[in-house]
């Protein structure tokens, strides 16, 4: 396969692994013959989500209350898999999502070669909300029109108490968040004036197709952008690199050396279980 990088075109393929924080235990390993990161990442998930479903179904077998939840695991990746379709995609995928733009550095004060984002307008913003940060506002949540379904920015399903609300003289479509889903969502201080009590976050859009709507990019950078963004973001590096670092320098896996998809696949898991088996022993000692 050729695979067209920044450094030219490479005939070979591309080792991609998804694994967890904590141990750093791979869930996912797959070689892909792809021109680029984008394409791999939705077939990836799917492929995580099977691999988590079995082991739900093994451990719901010794302890019936064990299940994994999707909304409260954070997924962190970086700008290579960032698309339009990959955001929609990981929008209704049920994780917490944080997949970083090309931008995402220069738009952070805390670099020192890079131009803030707080202009002159903006810091006027804060001066009128006391420093305090914007909160959410409906153009950050994913409503589908055709469906009537919508998302919270945190990516959790939302219930529908009203498709024609009216409210000075215009018609709303309301939703609700669910009241276990907003007490313990990371995204709760953006979105939420107050810890809630009794009811979830609300929010509602006019029964209107011009309104204007913000495209999944602009939605992950407002969400990438705010300190619970960057604090989940930053923890990437830490998580994967650590990994691929044991397995191209520790295990000499600096290259494939097989051909065609089937015989890469294989060494590139075969490499991926060692270094499972390496993790596991360590966390019994």
């Amino acid at each position: 396969m050729d695979k067209t990088t920044s450094k030219g075109t490479i005939q070979g393929y591309n080792g991609i692994a998804i694994n967890d924080d904590k141990h750093q235990i791979i869930f996912q390993a797959q070689a892909w013959g792809s021109v680029g990161e984008q394409q791999t990442l939705q077939s990836a998930i799917e492929q995580l989500n099977q691999q988590l479903d079995k082991l739900n179904a093994t451990k719901n077998n010794d302890d019936k209350t064990h299940k994994t939840h999707k909304t409260t695991t954070k997924f962190t990746a970086d700008s290579g898999f960032k698309s339009e379709d990959n955001l929609a995609f990981m929008a209704n995928s049920g994780f917490d999502t944080y997949i970083a733009d090309t931008q995402f550095r220069s738009r952070n004060p805390l670099f020192k070669n890079s131009e803030t984002y707080h202009t002159e307008k903006e810091k006027s913003r804060l001066k009128r909300r006391n420093g305090k940060p914007r909160l959410f506002t409906s153009q950050d949540f994913h409503y589908d029109k055709n469906s009537q379904t919508c998302r919270c920015p945190a990516g959790n399903l939302m219930w529908c108490s009203g498709t024609n609300v009216n409210s000075n003289n215009k018609e709303y479509t309301r939703f609700g968040g669910y009241l276990k889903d907003c007490k313990t969502c990371p995204l709760q201080a953006p979105c939420m004036r107050k810890p809630p009590t009794q009811r979830g976050r609300q929010v509602q859009f006019l029964n209107d197709a011009s309104r204007k709507r913000l495209s999944y990019g602009d939605k992950m950078k407002i969400k990438i952008d705010s300190p619970m963004g960057r604090r989940q973001y930053s923890k990437r590096l830490g998580c994967i690199e650590p990994v691929f670092g044991n397995i191209t320098t520790n295990k000499g896996m600096n290259k494939l050396t097989l051909r065609g998809q089937v015989k890469v696949n294989a060494q590139w898991q075969l490499y991926c279980l060692v270094h499972n088996i390496e993790k596991l022993q360590s966390t019994m000692h």
